[in-house]
Formats: structure tokens, C-alpha cells, sequence
């Protein structure tokens, strides 16, 4: 039986560890940090200046620490969602399949730009004697990264339906990694055409940082859906919930719907759904970059 004093502290003792477990539970919920990575389909510094306001207004909606977590390549923001090092993922429409395949299915397409439900891609060159499709063959032409939907994928699949094998019809075929160094080396005369983002191209001309008296966009693709914000499927539905309000909430009537829309590049964000993307995965297969 234990004496007073000894039962006194044995109560003292609970209450401690109970203190401790709070504040230990407390620790860990305060340094709780929601993840955002993005394919680094442009420069690193734009990257970064495109999230840094939606980090901001994630943390306000969702009452929580977000940080952007930028990536090397394509296939590290695959890996990085389906093995949950990250929350939340910028994802092009062949990556989200590259995604959905690697996690056996565990991700889900949240939201799209308005945009995204019609996307195109553009060939550009500076040589004034490329003016169709056809006239490529024989030509150096870069695409951006290989994992690309609008910079290597779709361009290719055109390509593909115009009977234009870029493998066997084009002297080289080159990757640059991301559409605005596609931008640069066609500016260059490193390769005489390349194939881009239709955004990020006029992004480039409004700004002035190309003459297009002498880079010209001589096609443009057909519709496609493209870009999503991705999650994986084990999130909470209800975070699920909170974070696609998030992106549906944002409006260019406030100066901060405007900013983030600006920098994102859309005019409102929409609801989307993993067979968007259906075409994509057809035409990643017929194009033979997705076994």
C-alpha cells in the first residue's frame, strides 16, 4: 500500500508526463510543415517566385507551416509525392500519369487552371525557311524535358500524327530541361526549331525578352489537358477538402487572388478528375515513353 507521500507523488508523476506528452504533441503539431514541390519545368528562380505568394496564402487557409521544396528534375517530384517526402505536388499531365502509375494509383488530381482544360503547345524557330511540320526533317529541334507534357510529349505526338518521326526525320533531337532554355537555344542558333509551353512563350513576349522579328511561332498544337495541382490519395479527406477550397477561393477581385493568379498564370482555378488525363496516358503509350 503506498503511504501518502508516496501516493502524492506518484500523482505528481502522472500529471509531469501528462504535461510532457502535451507539450511534446504541441512540439511536433506546431512544427508540422505542408510540403509543395513543382516540376521544374522553368528556371529555379522562377520557380520560386511563382510560389512564394501561394505559400503564403496556403499557410494562412490551411493554419500551418507550408514550404516550397524545389526538386532536380521531373522524375524527383514523382518520387517525392508517391513516397510522401512532399503534400502537395505541381505536376504536368504526364507527370501526373508518371505519378499515378508509380503509386499504383495513390494520387489525385485536385485542381486545374481554368486554362489547363485546353492547353496547346508552340514550335518556334528563327529560320525563316521552317514553315510547316514538315519542313523540320533534317533539322536540329529541341524539345524541354523528356517528362514534359507540353515541351516533349504532346509536341511529339503531333508530330507522330503529321506521319514525322523525330527519332529517324530530325538531324538531332535535343533536350533542354525546361521550356525557357527551349526559348534560348533556338534564340542562340543552337538548334534551328523547338517545341514549349504556349504560356511560357507568351509570358516571354510580353515581357520583351524575345524579338519575335526574329523567333516566330510558325505551329500550334491542338488542345490538351495539361498542368494540375496533385496530392496523394492518403491525405485526409478533409484536408482534401480545405486545400481545393484553398485554390477555388482565389479571385482577381483581391489583390491577392491577383497576385498568385498572375504569377500562376490562370485566370481561376477549376475542379479536376484523374480521367482529364486518360488522353495524356494514350498518347504517352503511342508515343513509347510510358511502357
Amino acid at each position: 500500500m503506498l503511504t501518502f507521500s508516496a501516493a502524492r507523488a506518484a500523482r505528481s508523476l502522472r500529471a509531469a508526463i501528462t504535461v510532457a506528452l502535451f507539450g511534446f504533441a504541441s512540439l511536433a503539431q506546431a512544427q508540422a510543415v505542408f510540403k509543395v514541390t513543382a516540376i521544374p519545368d522553368e528556371s529555379p528562380t522562377e520557380l520560386a517566385r511563382k510560389a512564394a505568394p501561394l505559400v503564403k496564402y496556403l499557410e494562412k487557409t490551411l493554419g500551418m507551416k507550408v514550404e516550397f521544396t524545389p526538386v532536380t528534375d521531373y522524375a524527383a517530384s514523382v518520387e517525392a509525392l508517391a513516397n510522401k517526402q512532399v503534400d502537395l505536388a505541381w505536376y504536368g499531365g504526364f507527370t501526373f500519369v508518371q505519378a499515378s502509375v508509380r503509386s499504383g494509383g495513390k494520387v489525385i488530381p485536385l485542381v486545374q487552371r481554368e486554362e489547363d482544360a485546353k492547353f496547346r503547345s508552340v514550335f518556334i524557330t528563327s529560320d525563316p525557311a521552317i514553315k510547316t511540320l514538315a519542313d523540320l526533317k533534317g533539322k536540329n529541334v529541341s524539345f524541354g524535358s523528356q517528362s514534359s507534357t507540353s515541351g516533349h510529349l504532346m509536341p511529339r505526338s503531333f508530330l507522330l500524327q503529321a506521319n514525322i518521326d523525330p527519332d529517324k526525320d530530325f538531324k538531332r533531337v535535343a533536350y533542354s530541361g525546361a521550356h525557357d532554355a527551349t526559348i534560348a537555344a533556338v534564340v542562340a542558333g543552337k538548334v534551328d526549331a523547338g517545341a514549349l509551353n504556349i504560356s511560357v512563350w507568351e509570358k516571354f513576349v510580353a515581357d520583351g525578352k524575345v524579338d519575335t522579328n526574329k523567333v516566330r511561332v510558325f505551329y500550334t498544337t491542338p488542345g490538351f489537358f495539361d498542368y494540375n495541382w496533385t496530392v496523394h490519395a492518403d491525405m485526409p479527406a478533409a484536408q482534401r477538402e480545405k486545400l481545393t477550397k484553398a485554390f477555388l477561393s482565389l479571385d482577381r477581385s483581391t489583390p491577392e487572388g491577383k497576385e498568385i493568379l498572375e504569377l500562376q498564370r490562370a485566370t481561376r482555378f477549376i475542379p479536376t478528375k484523374a480521367e482529364n488525363y486518360k488522353g495524356i496516358e494514350q498518347a504517352a503509350h503511342s508515343a513509347g515513353l510510358l511502357k
